[in-house]
């Protein structure tokens, strides 16, 4: 059993603060998915908003993200499987064609005035396919990306970063462009951004590390994963805290659009820029853990954040004031991306060679596959009880949720 790692390395001047882009395979890899991430964001702001533009359902928007995500739930354990045992370089090559592809098709269907409410579901669950592969594989290919497996946390970290550097730019472009050119711009533009990704796959020389098991039974090697996970009760404790939060804070992406235009009574701009203030807290929690020093513990990190975000989307949900709206979106990122963020670090800290593709498909089902379900239960409810009090809701169970894994921890 590995020994696992409870805090980042300190981080305390810059150069330390980006030691895991001294690996070249890692740099290049790094720069083209924020490039990518850039467009992957504004497909989402857009999509959201041409759900809610064609129909003005708060149920289809939960449809849509329930589409997203489903396939995560049944996928990702054997995804995982298939991680440890393909070429992960091939299996991102594909992955990446492949989300290419569905991002080409929106476009092509929104421009030429096709799109249908059964399109954007359909194309939302082929997505989802495409995800259940390509999050663990993309998260287990970063040890494989590093000359220096102690990195890793610096790594993840910096991962955590770009991804809302481009959450950030991705919402705020979006939300300019679909005012002034429609959603089709967007899909056309995330299409193109796949080539960065898909060009730096051919220059990588990955590392491996461990010894791909092609002998044994795939049943057998998932159920080794599961049990692994199962028996390792800190481990055990971030899935299941990670199942609970994405349950109840998925809502809060998938309500936004009421929440722009119905609640704050403003358009497709205020949309994305209530998403970039997302981004902003998000980008200050990933550049904190990037720096941090040695204190806090990460497990009550975890524990502490996941409560405030709670508070947090509560307050979100009371809110009628823009500037208010704007604040409490940049808490939320903030403690969401710290959340998912150290999750990561100690699961993969706690994962060894062998078992990394596993285990990091069943933290992908975790972390996704509860998406689904806050998804539909959030448009469900916001539809009987109203997209405020809905908020408030998950809010409250968040934040007693995350109290209870703690206490069940006792660390």
């Amino acid at each position: 059993m590995p020994e696992i790692i409870n805090d980042i390395p300190p981080s305390s001047k810059l150069p330390h603060s980006l030691r895991a882009l001294r690996s070249r395979n890692y740099r290049i890899f790094y720069f083209s998915q924020g490039f990518s991430l850039i467009g992957t964001w504004m497909q989402q702001v857009s999509l959201g908003w041409l759900s809610y533009r064609l129909t003005h359902s708060t149920v289809l928007l939960g449809w849509v993200g329930f589409a997203t995500a489903l396939p995560a739930v049944p996928l990702s354990p054997f995804a995982g499987v298939w991680v440890d045992r393909w070429d992960r370089r091939r299996l991102l090559l594909t992955t990446q064609a492949l989300s290419l592809l569905q991002a080409g098709v929106l476009a092509a269907l929104v421009l030429t005035g096709r799109i249908t409410v059964v399109e954007i579901v359909a194309l939302s669950a082929l997505l989802g396919v495409v995800n259940a592969f390509d999050v663990p594989g993309r998260q287990t290919f970063v040890l494989d990306l590093l000359d220096d497996p102690q990195d890793l946390p610096n790594a993840i970290a910096l991962n955590s970063t770009m991804f809302n550097a481009a959450r950030l730019v991705g919402p705020a472009v979006a939300g300019l462009l679909i005012a002034g050119f429609g959603e089709g711009v967007c899909f056309s533009l995330n299409a193109l951004s796949f080539a960065a990704p898909l060009a730096a796959l051919f220059f990588v020389h990955p590392n491996l590390r461990g010894e791909r098991r092609l002998g044994t039974h795939w049943w057998r090697e998932l159920r080794d994963g599961v049990t692994y996970v199962w028996t390792l009760l800190p481990l055990r404790a971030v899935m299941l805290q990670l199942f609970l939060i994405g349950l109840a804070a998925t809502p809060m992406a998938v309500l936004m659009p009421v929440f722009a235009k119905d609640i704050l009574h403003g358009g497709a701009h205020t949309q994305g820029f209530l998403m970039a203030a997302t981004g902003v807290g998000a980008l200050a929690g990933g550049l904190f853990l990037v720096t941090r020093q040695d204190t806090p513990p990460l497990r009550r990190l975890l524990t502490w954040t996941g409560i405030l975000l709670g508070a947090g989307m509560a307050l979100f949900g009371a809110s009628r004031w823009f500037p208010l709206s704007l604040v409490l979106s940049m808490a939320m990122g903030f403690f969401m991306i710290v959340q998912v963020t150290v999750a990561n670090t100690l699961v993969q800290s706690m994962a060894t060679h062998e078992r990394r593709g596993r285990i990091m498909g069943l933290y992908a089902m975790a972390l996704i596959g509860s998406a689904p379900f806050g998804s539909l239960l959030g448009g469900v409810l916001a539809r009987l009880i109203g997209a405020p009090a809905t908020l408030a809701l998950c809010g409250a169970c968040c934040a007693a949720a995350v109290a209870l894994v703690a206490r069940g921890r006792r660390d």
